[in-house]
């Protein structure tokens, strides 16, 4: 099950665990719990920790994770390999006695969740935003004797998870709860619990802080710190959107990686400084004062700096189109990695001809049984070897001039329209599921047009990254650079770090 090099690694992870655990399987004759028992097996012969049992539990095949004498409440019903595997490392050191990173003002939020709470997320094995939510409520569940989670293989358990179209896909005592990307703080978000303002209230003043966690932040937050500034950075999550990111190949002398291990990187890297990091809480005001900028968080709190860097990044633009809405889940999706395993032997459209939709329908030709790829101009835009790739598969079709006028269906998508803009024509095709991929919307909500906007949404910035208010810095995709690319967010950072250290000196 698990080759050489996973077992070396486990074997020097798990000497991290500081107490015993329990893995307590149901097992069956099929193949797939003789699966689970030969992973159960390999693991536990990492560590002297771990031991096996077998118990009757509500799915076969699937194990709990437990301490010897208690229940923790953590389940896994599969084989939690691929991107799951970590999830499954992770409980093993925390249920171990491992102690979480999170900020205790976020762990104090869980222990005070006082009314019973039983999560199920369903996942596929190839979902990189899977990871993040399993990972978020086994903690929880560790934390607090009222809350359990169950992570579930929707390839495994597929009657049950037939009507899923995207994950992960999180139900609450059986009710949908949330579906994609949450963090911890989200999902107390969700349930109403919100961070003490206290925690934030009492800092002391910034030189520079920063709103958001994506490679601008990191960049900026390093070029800061090392200037000696008294930094902070704000962000829901260290990473951003980068975190969705299948494939990174053109980040220079890194020939090849992923989001998530990008965004881990970031992470480590802005730790070896001193570096303010406060993560699950978002900024919702900002304004400028005699005693300097204050920016106002989610819960309320209030932190002061001398300058700010907006860094808040982009999220996926919808075709804002009759049907879209009320499908998205349900056949209109956006990660073609986290949910194109579930539509495998299906027909699929993507739309949009950038490098994110032409790689998008190059991962789905693999799994899907037909992709349709509609651009609304007359070339593609994508790299010339993606589009040499692209038009290699034989079970892809390419339409060009075609805007998306119109996703059908009601329970699920069944099919969409588009117009040929050459000829005014109307068309449809059938269909069960959608990937959109035509850029991306700025997060500037929250600015309320504090500084100034472009008609995109964008902040306005010129060549120091400075924004139309004196001390107010923004750099990467919330910004109006005409390039979204994580070198140049990057890049962006370190150029608003620079230019605010100098503000500072000279104000």
């Amino acid at each position: 099950m698990l080759n050489d090099q996973l077992k070396s690694q486990l074997q020097q992870l798990l000497q991290l665990m500081e107490g015993d655990v329990v893995l307590r399987a149901s097992l069956g004759s099929d193949d797939k719990s003789k699966e689970l028992k030969e992973l159960l097996d390999e693991v536990a012969a990492a560590s002297s920790h771990i031991t096996i049992e077998e118990k009757d539990l509500k799915r076969t095949p699937s194990f709990t994770v437990d301490k010897p004498d208690a229940d923790t409440g953590i389940t896994f019903a599969g084989l939690p390999m691929g991107h799951e595997f970590n999830s499954l490392v992770l409980a093993l050191l925390q249920v171990s006695g491992r102690a979480p990173k999170e900020e205790q003002s976020v762990i104090d939020q869980i222990k005070a969740l006082d009314r019973p709470l039983n999560f199920e997320t369903y996942i596929s094995l190839t979902c990189q935003k899977c990871p993040d939510v399993v990972q978020a409520l086994n903690l929880m569940s560790l934390l607090n004797p009222n809350i359990t989670h169950t992570m579930i293989d929707g390839a495994i358990f597929r009657e049950e998870s037939e009507d899923i179209m995207a994950v992960p896909a999180i139900y609450l005592d059986g009710e949908e709860f949330g579906n994609g990307r949450m963090t911890v703080q989200d999902i107390l978000s969700e349930l109403g619990s919100k961070a003490d303002p206290s925690e934030f209230n009492d800092k002391d003043p910034y030189d520079v802080l920063i709103v958001g966690g994506g490679p601008a932040s990191g960049s900026a937050a390093i070029y800061t710190a090392r200037k000696g500034l008294r930094t902070g950075i704000v962000a829901d999550r260290i990473g951003g959107q980068v975190n969705d990111t299948a494939t990174i190949e053109n980040f220079i002398t890194v020939k090849e990686t992923d989001g998530p291990k990008f965004s881990s990187a970031l992470e480590d890297h802005v730790k070896q400084y001193n570096v303010d990091t406060m993560t699950g809480v978002r900024a919702s005001d900002i304004e400028k004062t005699d005693n300097g900028i204050i920016v106002t968080l989610d819960n309320d709190a209030k932190l002061q700096s001398k300058t700010v860097i907006i860094a808040t990044g982009a999220r996926w633009r919808k075709l804002e189109v009759p049907g879209e809405e009320a499908l998205i889940n349900k056949g209109v999706a956006f990660c073609p990695h986290c949910d194109g395993p579930l539509f495998e032997n299906k027909n699929v459209a993507v739309v949009g001809g950038g490098n994110s939709g032409v790689e998008a329908a190059i991962d789905l030709a693999g799994i899907v049984e037909h992709v349709t790829l509609l651009e609304r101009n007359a070339t593609l835009k994508a790299d010339d070897v993606l589009q040499e790739r692209l038009s290699s598969l034989p079970n892809v079709t390419i339409i060009k001039n075609a805007q998306t006028t119109e996703v059908l269906g009601e329970a699920s998508v069944t099919g969409l329209k588009y117009q040929d803009k050459s000829t005014g024509e109307d068309h449809t095709i059938e269909l069960e599921g959608i990937f959109v991929q035509i850029g991306l919307l700025p997060n500037t909500e929250w600015l309320d047009n504090y500084v100034e906007l472009n008609q995109a949404n964008e902040i306005i910035i010129d060549r120091t990254n400075a924004t139309s208010i004196p001390g107010i810095f923004a750099a990467g995709d919330v910004t109006d650079d005409r390039n979204k690319q994580i070198i140049i967010s990057m890049g962006a950072g370190a150029n608003a770090a620079l230019n605010a250290f100098d503000y500072i000196i000279r104000h």
